[in-house]
């Protein structure tokens, strides 16, 4: 079952990419830019703990 299931979220995610394209390209650059924020922030965590 979780096999389909699987399958089916696969199948949804190429839809949207191919019904939406700018939609699609603006979820990505949105999930890049919190990975960028994240890490910018631990950058700053570790350079304030080490001395």
């Amino acid at each position: 079952m979780l096999k389909y299931a699987k399958w089916a979220a696969l199948a949804m995610v190429v839809w949207y990419i191919i019904s939406r394209p700018a939609g699609a390209a603006d979820v990505v650059h949105q999930a890049a830019q919190g990975l960028t924020s994240a890490a910018n922030s631990l950058t700053v965590f570790i350079g304030g703990v080490l001395p």
